[in-house]
């Protein structure tokens, strides 16, 4: 997959292709089924994403709490995954985030990025003020010569799929919930941090990993399934991990700490993929580090067997 971030100097080999627009953060089912119609409407041409960096959101609202479901470099590794060959991964900046609809379509769309057609979300809003729908962008594709295909909204029974809603489930703890939606279990990636190692002591030595910027889904104790994604320890591993402050030690920044079963090797600095199961049960204070481990005998049992029966 190809990877180009400014819509003025894109190479005439990566104009053409039949793209979908949009955030595509969690990259879940609605994305899929949005991707899914830009492959089938343009079969010959390259599978495009168009999307933005830094998430909108961000930009308009850079002190607000953390809402990503993934990290730019997560969500690009999961396009490849599902077959995207151009990602116009543009910056949102001030002169992007003043383009008028007409100009959005004009500039970037036709003559920027020469996409023949694209796919957008019936929700979909473009443009200085969210002033364009998708309406006017089927207008305007007849205007410059794109195609434009309107996708429905997908629904999980009753609720529409949507990153909010994804968001909404992992708040809740329910990771099951969020992955029927997702159409693949909800991961972090990153890579691993040097903690204060105070789980080998405890005879649960765990691989640390920052949530920084991402929604942080409800704290305590889960199920995982965690891919080791290079080093001589490549491969899936069960666990069980630790999302949250660490109450028993004071005052912490949120972290995810992950036990990996029956695993034996340094894992400093390689690069980890944690999907989250189940949630086990909340962060907890003990009264002692006896009780604690304790305790974390019970959840890794408890995760074992979740995780047999997958």
């Amino acid at each position: 997959m190809k990877i180009m971030r400014d819509y003025q100097f894109v190479d005439a080999a990566d104009r053409g292709a039949s793209a979908a627009i949009g955030n595509f953060d969690g990259v879940h089912r609605g994305h899929l089924s949005v991707i899914d119609l830009a492959r089938k409407a343009a079969p010959d041409a390259p599978l495009g994403i168009v999307t933005f960096e830094p998430h909108p959101r961000e930009f308009f609202a850079p002190d607000a709490p953390p809402f990503r479901l993934m990290s730019a470099d997560a969500r690009a590794h999961r396009l490849e995954k599902v077959g995207v060959q151009r990602l116009y991964e543009l910056r949102f900046d001030a002169g992007l985030a003043g383009l008028t609809p007409l100009e959005f379509a004009r500039d970037v769309i036709h003559a920027g990025l020469g996409l023949q057609h694209v796919v957008v979300g019936a929700d979909f809003c473009f443009g200085k003020g969210r002033a364009g729908t998708a309406e006017h962008l089927v207008a305007f594709g007849k205007q410059f010569g794109f195609g434009v295909t309107i996708a429905p909204l997908m629904a999980e029974g009753d609720q529409t799929v949507s990153s909010t809603a994804i968001r909404r489930a992992l708040s809740d703890g329910t990771p099951r919930e969020a992955a029927a939606m997702l159409g693949h279990w909800h991961r972090i990636d990153g890579q691993v941090l040097h903690g204060e190692k105070r789980g080998r002591e405890l005879g649960y030595p765990t691989a640390n990993m920052s949530i920084d910027g991402l929604h942080p889904p409800a704290f305590g104790v889960y199920a995982v399934l965690v891919d080791v994604l290079e080093g001589p320890h490549a491969g899936t591993y069960q666990g069980v991990a630790s999302l949250g402050v660490r109450p028993m030690f004071g005052e912490n920044t949120a972290n995810l700490e992950s036990f990996l079963f029956d695993f034996k090797g340094d894992l400093y600095g390689t690069a980890l993929s944690v999907a989250l199961v189940e949630h086990l049960r909340g962060e907890e204070r003990f009264d002692s580090l006896d009780a604690l481990i304790t305790q974390m005998d019970a959840d890794s049992t408890r995760a074992r067997k979740i995780l047999g029966d997958l």
